[in-house]
């Protein structure tokens, strides 16, 4: 009899989902959670989109230089409406996210990040295990009530660049109660990614949906 054992399989990583239109901080919250991810043992990849550039996935090589090798970091130009590639057609970021853990097999946690987009923004369930959808104060305290899959059906909203709310007359405990509202008790994250705050309940938010975890979600 064969003493050869069976090769436990790779767990998943866990795909997380960033989108949200332009300038909510997609980037800033994606490098505010990856050094947490780290020093928690976790193995760290990212997935940038953009129409015709580098610009983002750039960005995050700098500003994460210390923290994980570039080329974890991966950048996709889609040619086309953001939407395209992460929600209709997902196949561009699945062929990328495949030859990454390819190479990187260790990887167990991947950032997929949109270009930024409106209020209709989704990510297909066969690209992502949870959508994390982005809006900030600076857009205004009525975009909750503007609704939209983004703001509705993402599993988890975040409300970011809470440090700016004074500047730009938003009410920030207005915008959280009408977000709460229009989500009917999903999870809404405040956040403030410059400076830390709001990230760690969101990484807890984030890791009830890593597979073979917990399966409760928020």
């Amino acid at each position: 009899m064969s003493s050869a054992t069976t090769p436990t399989p790779t767990p998943q990583p866990l795909r997380i989902g960033i989108g949200g239109p332009v300038g909510s901080g997609k980037t800033a919250l994606i490098e505010a959670l990856v050094p947490k991810l780290v020093d928690q043992g976790h193995r760290v990849g990212v997935i940038t989109n953009d129409i015709y550039t580098q610009e983002d996935a750039n960005h995050i090589r700098r500003e994460l230089a210390d923290i994980i090798p570039g080329d974890h970091v991966v950048g996709v130009e889609t040619g086309s409406c953001p939407h395209t590639a992460v929600r209709d057609d997902p196949t561009m970021n699945l062929m990328t996210a495949a030859e990454l853990l390819e190479e990187h097999p260790d990887i167990d946690t991947l950032f997929f990040e949109s270009g930024g987009d409106n209020l209709t923004l989704t990510f297909s369930p066969a690209l992502v295990d949870v959508f994390v959808f982005v809006l900030d104060t600076a857009e205004g305290e009525k975009m909750p009530r503007k609704r939209g899959p983004g703001i509705t059906d993402s599993d988890v909203l975040v409300i970011n660049k809470v440090d700016i709310a004074q500047y730009v007359r938003c009410d920030v405990d207005r915008m959280h109660s009408d977000a709460q509202h229009v989500r009917n008790g999903k999870t809404v994250v405040l956040t403030n990614s410059l400076d830390g705050q709001g990230i760690d309940q969101l990484l807890n938010a984030l890791e009830a949906y890593r597979p073979g975890g917990d399966e409760t979600h928020p």
